[in-house]
């Protein structure tokens, strides 16, 4: 018998129920996008197809002034347990709401007594037991733990309420940028969590670990960057353990509570684009890995990119589900990714259900790099989304995106599935935002069903050989070349990196070194770099071009090439040079490995393509099913909120919200009657900020 089944044997034997009493009932959302299952699912059906079209705003609620300029959003999948609904605003304060009115119950302030950098929080997290329930909440790097009825820290937990999650990774990375935007998940007296990690300079590894959720003790860590004896070790070279970064589960955790499993997915290896320095596999990165969730011990994992160099992290947690296969029924987990293939695996023994076969790729032609031959690519399943371009696909409806378009694919690498990086600008197509997002997908588990949104959108990626500059503009490229690009033009990445080629213009020195150090709005803080150092990159971004010769560890890049930034690759009117669809919503029938059916999801109503009526947008969040017979997603650039039939994909209902609602909806009841909410934050590619969340209803008689 292999040891790894005997193990599998062993848990299920040993395993029992959670002592601790559920807080799982219908009228609840009590975890995180829904279940500890990440199923996304409600057995609620009041809501129905009949009447859908009669739902109406029941209750608002506003978190604040954002203050003019703002670009925050609003991230977070609330939870909503007997009548209380918990969730965090644009501002990053902790609230808890009557579910029903939306009345404010409390209000908590992080940074009331102190300051804590952090600019996204995706959920929370809710342990119960018999006389006390405590809710967690990660803000940037540190975990807090909140009492939910009074809105108050509990002190006992860590130091003073909180636990510094950059303690206990094995190295001293007080310095560097973590952040634990996706909540951990609760596993008996445990909270098991990741986090986000640097893609640059400043390596951070992405170590999963466990803490006790009442002393905020760790309990347990997982290596996902291996050390010596361990497996996975000689998939990397031998110090990398002590250098390395990255493979960090920053996208949420799923768990079989039954049989005591966590399901961890992960990202990239740091630095993203360039693996001279780590060759090899490199596992655990772009893994899904099964845990003991009392140890922490793999039980088994499966990577579904080798040595990454296109930043193609596994984006969601994987959802869990049984799958009906030649008469057989199959305890499985589904893994959507950013290059839009379903991984669906035994998630017992991690077998794919059917083959995955490894097909050779382009391998890279950059000094030093020695890229994977082969990538895993599903045989059966199908994609949910494009997942390569060809010259038909390029864009028709204006002369001048036609002409770009042309222009563009004559000009670059292109054409092919997991083209490298190169020194010949790329296509990378799909792009770094999928494919499959952070919002996930969501199963029906009376069909089996799975609904999956999607984004269509290329990125245009060029390395450079690295010289030697000045210790600023070295600085600069270390740190802030990757969003604002080489020549400091700024990205539409996140469609609002501001440029910063005439940054003196608009700031003072002591505002740009202020930023520096503390960050603004989605730019992290640099709060390892001495004063020394900050002064040296103002000098550079002010146009100050004298050759100052303050040493400090950033002035030699490690490697021969840099990245010269992220670029999401637009025609002149701003929208893909390609033909839509530009997101898309997919449902897919898991038992029989097809598509159901497939549309368009939200639309640029301007424009009146042929052959496009609805042309899909970018879309970050994800969907809710319910036994009603609905999906229901916001998640678009129009800022609307939609209900489709789940089984024909027809759109039953749509709203215009206040701003766009770009994370997944929950729903719940009270008092025997549903209601569905979504947070409003919009603030992402150029949308106004918000921070609202609105709760609909069915009209009351």
């Amino acid at each position: 018998m292999k040891p790894a089944t005997f193990i599998l044997l062993l848990m299920v034997c040993l395993s029992c129920k959670d002592p601790i009493e559920s807080n799982y009932s219908k009228e609840n959302w009590s975890s995180y996008l829904g279940d500890k299952a990440v199923s996304h699912y409600s057995e609620l059906n009041q809501i129905t197809k009949a009447n859908v079209h009669q739902l109406e705003v029941a209750w608002v609620y506003d978190g604040g002034n954002l203050g003019e300029n703002s670009r925050t959003q609003i991230q977070c999948n609330p939870l909503i347990i007997d009548g209380v609904m918990y969730g965090t605003t644009a501002d990053l304060k902790l609230f808890a709401l009557n579910a029903a009115t939306g009345k404010e119950i409390w209000l908590f302030d992080p940074n009331k007594d102190s300051t804590i950098s952090s600019k996204v929080n995706r959920g929370l997290a809710l342990w119960s037991g018999e006389d006390q329930r405590i809710l967690f909440f990660a803000l940037g790097a540190y975990l807090l733990s909140i009492n939910p009825s009074k809105g108050e820290l509990i002190r006992s937990f860590g130091e003073n309420g909180l636990v510094n999650l950059k303690k206990g990774l094995g190295r001293d990375v007080m310095d560097f940028t973590f952040s634990a935007n996706s909540p951990g998940i609760i596993y008996k007296n445990l909270i098991i969590i990741g986090g986000t990690v640097s893609e640059t300079i400043g390596h951070i590894p992405g170590h999963i670990r466990a803490f006790d959720v009442h002393s905020g003790e760790m309990k347990w860590i997982f290596h996902t960057i291996p050390y010596p004896g361990e497996y996975g070790y000689d998939t990397w070279p031998e110090d990398a353990y002590l250098r390395s970064g990255g493979a960090n589960a920053w996208s949420g955790l799923s768990l079989d509570e039954e049989r005591g499993i966590v399901y961890a997915p992960t990202g990239s290896p740091s630095f993203d684009f360039y693996g001279g320095d780590r060759i090899g596999s490199n596992l655990f990165a772009n893994s899904i890995i099964a845990l003991d969730a009392n140890t922490g011990k793999r039980i088994w994992h499966y990577q579904t990119i080798h040595h990454d160099l296109y930043d193609y992290d596994l984006p969601a947690p994987p959802t869990l589900t049984t799958i009906e296969k030649d008469g057989e029924k199959i305890d499985a987990l589904v893994q959507t990714s950013k290059v839009g293939y379903l991984y669906v695996l035994d998630r017992l023994t991690g077998e794919p259900l059917y083959p995955i076969i490894e097909t050779e790729v382009p391998v890279s032609d950059l000094e030093g790099e020695e890229s994977w031959p082969t990538q895993p690519i599903p045989s059966v399943y199908p994609p949910f989304s494009r997942i390569n371009l060809t010259e038909d696909d390029l864009a028709i409806r204006s002369k001048e995106a036609t002409d770009f378009a042309k222009e563009l694919w004559d000009k670059n690498l292109k054409g092919k599935r997991y083209l490298p990086p190169s020194e010949h600008s790329t296509i990378l197509f799909p792009g770094m935002h999928g494919g499959g997002e952070w919002g996930g997908a969501a199963v029906d588990k009376s069909t089996n069903v799975l609904y999956v949104n999607s984004n269509e959108e290329a990125y245009h990626i060029n390395m450079s050989r690295y010289v030697s500059s000045t210790p600023g503009k070295n600085i600069y490229r270390a740190f802030c070349q990757n969003c604002h690009g080489a020549e400091r033009q700024g990205s539409n990445m996140y469609g609002n990196i501001p440029p910063l080629i005439n940054v003196a213009d608009s700031m003072s020195r002591n505002d740009i070194k202020k930023v520096i150090s503390k960050g603004k709005g989605i730019m992290p803080s640099f709060s390892m770099l001495s004063t020394d150092e900050v002064e040296s990159v103002t000098n550079f971004l002010m146009g100050i071009e004298k050759e100052d010769t303050v040493e400090n560890k950033y002035s030699d890049w490690p490697y021969p090439y840099v990245f010269d930034g992220y670029k999401v690759v637009h025609a002149p009117d701003g929208l893909p040079f390609f033909k839509p669809p530009w997101g898309q919503l997919t449902a897919i029938d898991l038992n029989k490995a097809e598509i159901v059916w497939q549309i368009p999801l939200g639309n640029i109503d301007s424009l009146n393509i042929p052959g496009h009526p609805v042309t899909g947008t970018l879309n970050y969040g994800g969907p809710v099913v319910t036994a009603g017979g609905l999906v229901f997603i916001a998640a678009t650039m129009d800022e609307k909120i939609r209900a489709f039939d789940k089984d024909t994909g027809e759109k039953l209902w749509e709203a215009k919200l206040p701003y766009a609602g770009l994370t997944t909806p929950a729903t719940y009841a009270v008092d025997g009657k549903q209601y569905v909410v979504i947070a409003c934050g919009g603030g992402k590619s150029g949308l106004k900020s918000g921070n609202q969340y609105v709760a609909f209803a069915l009209e009351t008689e």
